[in-house]
């Protein structure tokens, strides 16, 4: 148990340099996620739902120690109320607090623990850090056409096991279709029915794993929308300016130019 514990950092390549060069092996499918596009935002109820499947089953692991709780609360997140986050932090999570010497119970002000196990990669940045789509022939076309696949990579990754195992090296590794090799050292960390949502929402394997990589772009960018919305003000305001000068410009000259 400890070794496959340990592995978890190979899971999705942060420590492996063949997951940079190579990218995934599989196919991975483009997901209609909601916050894709230029006008695109997060689901609230999905981010609801992915924090719960991180909670229940990748933060025995993995931590956010680049997220603080407070950012719950925040409108084009998760979005809970203050009440809600105080209330989440402390009974899911405990932090050292070096005034005390001693954990405490988490308080909106912290943020999530790091991983709490060696080598474990944080979670914080993977949907930015990893890339889903690459091609063709390493051109980046895909990225223009469907962003840089990092949700997708997560998806396509917790999907990916086949159930076929063997021993290497005396470390039991799981066939992935997806990781790099085809070969991984975690066990599926999902299965069917594992999170009970509170809104019925399916539970499966693919519709967990969207939701928990949703709420994972959202922990890489959690300012998505704000930086969408600055980019359609710069826009508008760029085009207003264009026509301003233009109709100045023409006005400018109009005595001088000669008139047919």
């Amino acid at each position: 148990m400890k070794k496959t514990l340990l592995s978890i950092a190979v899971a999705f390549g942060l420590a492996t340099g063949a997951a940079n060069a190579e990218g995934a092996s599989g196919h991975i499918e483009n997901i209609p996620f909601s916050f894709d596009g230029p006008f695109g935002s997060f689901d609230q109820n999905q981010l609801q739902r992915g924090l719960q499947v991180y909670t229940e089953v990748c933060a025995a692991c993995h931590g956010l120690r680049q997220v603080a709780f407070r950012t719950l609360a925040d409108k084009g997140g998760p979005h809970y109320s203050a009440d809600q986050v105080k209330a989440y932090a402390a009974e899911n999570f405990e932090v050292f607090d070096a005034d005390l010497d001693e954990d405490r119970a988490a308080r909106p002000s912290d943020k999530f623990p790091g991983s709490n196990i060696e080598n474990a990669p944080d979670l914080s940045l993977m949907a930015k850090a990893r890339a889903g789509f690459h091609g063709p022939a390493g051109l980046g076309i895909n990225q223009v056409l469907y962003g840089m696949g990092g949700p997708e990579y997560i998806v396509a990754i917790l999907n990916g096991y086949t159930g076929e195992t063997k021993t290497q090296a005396g470390v039991t590794l799981y066939e992935n279709t997806i990781f790099p090799g085809g070969w991984i050292a975690m066990a599926p960390p999902m299965e069917d029915g594992r999170v009970e949502y509170a809104d019925g929402h399916s539970n499966d394997v693919h519709h967990m794993s969207e939701d928990v990589a949703a709420f994972l772009m959202w922990t890489a960018e959690p300012k998505l929308m704000a930086r969408k919305w600055l980019g359609f003000v710069s826009v508008f305001m760029l085009g207003l300016m264009s026509i301003l000068l233009y109709l100045t410009n023409k006005k400018l000259w109009a005595p001088i130019k000669r008139k047919d």
